[in-house]
């Protein structure tokens, strides 16, 4: 379900997404809110799992896994549990999307070399065919939820009686 969002709900959740370990006074003080009304919104925001978690942005290379791939998977049939036992225990499948098209599954995978790339793309080759593509940079890595796109969602349902904090 599509959560609803008010303008200052958008607005925590561009400064949690700017800072994940911003104070919660601070955090008010952003959105010109106190600090009990925001850490009121911010537990609404989890309970809806509008936010799903805090993570930190590690950078992979200075982690120890310097090869980054994009890898397409064929799977055939649909039967699907053997992949996600294989998700499960390789933790260096970093992302999984199933999608339309040829290609059951895009995977981003994470090696500590191309040798151990080989390794996981082998598991990989047992549930189907793949194509792997070796990353060479990454000009935009995942940014969150685009403050424009949330902004025009939220204006086509902020008339709505059910927008939350409608109350506030």
């Amino acid at each position: 379900m599509t959560e609803n969002l008010d303008a200052t709900d958008r607005a925590i959740l561009a400064e949690l997404q700017r800072d994940g370990r911003v104070p919660l006074t601070e955090l008010g003080r952003r959105v010109s809110l106190s600090a009990s009304a925001t850490t009121e919104r911010v537990r609404r925001l989890e309970e809806r799992g509008v936010i799903s978690g805090y993570h930190a942005r590690v950078d992979l290379a200075k982690a120890g896994l310097p090869v980054l791939a994009v890898v397409r998977l064929k799977y055939p049939g649909n039967r699907h549990g053997p992949l996600h036992d294989l998700l499960r225990r390789r933790g260096e499948i970093l992302e999984c999307l199933r999608t339309t098209g040829e290609d059951c599954y895009v995977l981003k995978i994470a090696a500590t070399s191309m040798g151990h790339l080989e390794q996981v793309v082998d598991e990989l080759l047992e549930l189907g065919s793949t194509t792997t593509n070796l990353v060479y940079s990454e000009p935009l890595t995942y940014r969150g939820l685009p403050a424009d796109i949330a902004e025009a969602a939220g204006s086509a349902t902020e008339g709505s009686e059910e927008t939350v904090g409608a109350e506030r």
